[in-house]
């Protein structure tokens, strides 16, 4: 570097982490597909945000940076549907040299289209379907194309028991070969499925911090590290041991799990039933509880795994949840609650969730949408988002406010 280089050299383009904010792969453009409509609004707020910040210290990247900073990143596709049920995406701007974000719901069951003048709830199915139609729209006119679903589309169909379909892998694949770059999801059912696709982008984030921040946040007077009677995180079963371990290692605190002893002779809905459950770890008595898991779906599951804790007269029971389905709707736990069988379900607002759930007095809604901010802007800059995916120090950080009693409402997600 020269010495004109050097006096020419713009330091405070770079923030803290490092990042150059003057160099992005290209304007970001962000399409809600339907169903993630609130969501991505919610994004595209911080987004904005963000930005402002960079803008106080950098005014010149209003005119070195075109398209950086804007009121707003959205982009409309149009999902329009014939009297068939068929479809097709549109789009009301170009997308041409953007760095796009397609950002998409596949659990949102309240969308719905007329198939011969019925109308019709939006399956996931329906879903994936029209992210190809808007992949397809936008191909070879986008910088890159980025996809968004932080639900994983079949994650929960990623390995192979019998004679079955593959549809994760599959699902993977195919968005690859449509030209999506990096495919960003959160706390996928198995994280093993990114080897589907060994040398492409696929990101399984996890929300890790923001669940224990909103859980000390809501329980103040949780006992974690380690202290006489601290609480103790406990898994539904042996597959969402990974889960519980970690928050068992970060929180300091005791770990349990429930041995689901089945009949294999007997297939019930392509599952074997339930015959007995046997806790495994140290005596839950007295005991505040965090079952740890990644979805609800009917919440059986969930719903036997707190009675058989209070049986063992377990404490307070929380459960953490990335996903929450409540396929089969919340009166079951609405009566589960009155009887005292748990205490909160904190869930991520990560997919679509009924107004009676949100207005349930255990019901807490965990908010993501900072963080997916955050990642957006670091892939636009093109720099490594490990720092967001290693969320150690700040559980660290937090649980030393905890400790001394200090409020932490208003860290950084």
């Amino acid at each position: 570097m020269t010495k004109d280089m050097i006096n020419n050299y713009n330091y405070s383009s770079y923030d803290q982490y490092g990042m150059n904010v003057m160099e992005t792969v290209g304007p970001v453009a962000l399409i809600a597909m339907p169903g993630s409509v609130d969501f991505v609004n919610r994004i595209n707020s911080r987004l904005y945000k963000r930005r402002l910040q960079y803008l106080e210290s950098n005014p010149e990247l209003l005119y070195k940076n075109p398209g950086f900073m804007r009121e707003s990143y959205l982009i409309d596709a149009n999902l329009i549907r014939f009297a068939s049920g068929e479809g097709k995406a549109t789009l009301d701007s170009t997308v041409r040299g953007h760095d796009l974000y397609l950002i998409t719901d596949f659990l949102n069951h309240s969308i719905t289209y007329d198939l011969f003048e019925q109308p019709v709830p939006m399956s996931p199915d329906d879903h994936f379907q029209d992210l190809v139609r808007v992949i397809l729209a936008c191909s070879g006119k986008a910088r890159r194309i980025n996809v968004i679903m932080p639900y994983l589309y079949e994650s929960r169909q990623s390995v192979r028991v019998s004679r079955e379909s593959l549809d994760c892998a599959y699902m993977l694949n195919e968005l690859k070969h449509l030209g999506v770059e990096n495919i960003i999801t959160f706390d996928p059912h198995d994280p093993g499925i990114e080897n589907a696709l060994p040398i492409n982008s696929i990101e399984g984030l996890p929300v890790t911090y923001q669940m224990i921040k909103a859980l000390l946040r809501n329980v103040p007077d949780l006992i974690v590290q380690g202290e006489e009677n601290c609480a103790m995180a406990v898994s539904s079963d042996e597959k969402g041991m990974k889960r519980a371990i970690f928050y068992s290692s970060m929180l300091g605190i005791p770990l349990g799990t429930f041995y689901r002893q089945r009949d294999f002779s007997l297939s019930v809905q392509g599952k074997n039933p339930v015959v007995d459950y046997h806790f495994l770890g140290d005596p839950p008595m007295g005991r505040d509880i965090l079952i740890i898991d990644d979805m609800i779906v009917s919440g059986n599951t969930f719903l036997e795994t707190a009675r058989k804790l209070k049986e063992h007269n377990a404490g307070r029971i929380y459960a953490i949840i990335t996903f929450g389905l409540f396929v089969n709707g919340i009166e079951e736990f609405n009566k589960a609650y009155e009887e005292r069988i748990f205490d909160k379900i904190l869930c991520t607002n990560a997919n679509y969730h009924e107004p009676e759930l949100l207005n349930a007095p255990w019901y807490i809604n965990v908010d993501i949408t900072k963080y997916t901010a955050l990642v957006i802007d670091a892939m636009n800059h093109d720099v490594s988002i490990s720092s967001l995916i290693d969320q150690r120090t700040k559980i660290g950080n937090l649980l030393r406010r905890h400790q001394h009693h200090k409020d932490f409402t208003n860290l950084a997600e």
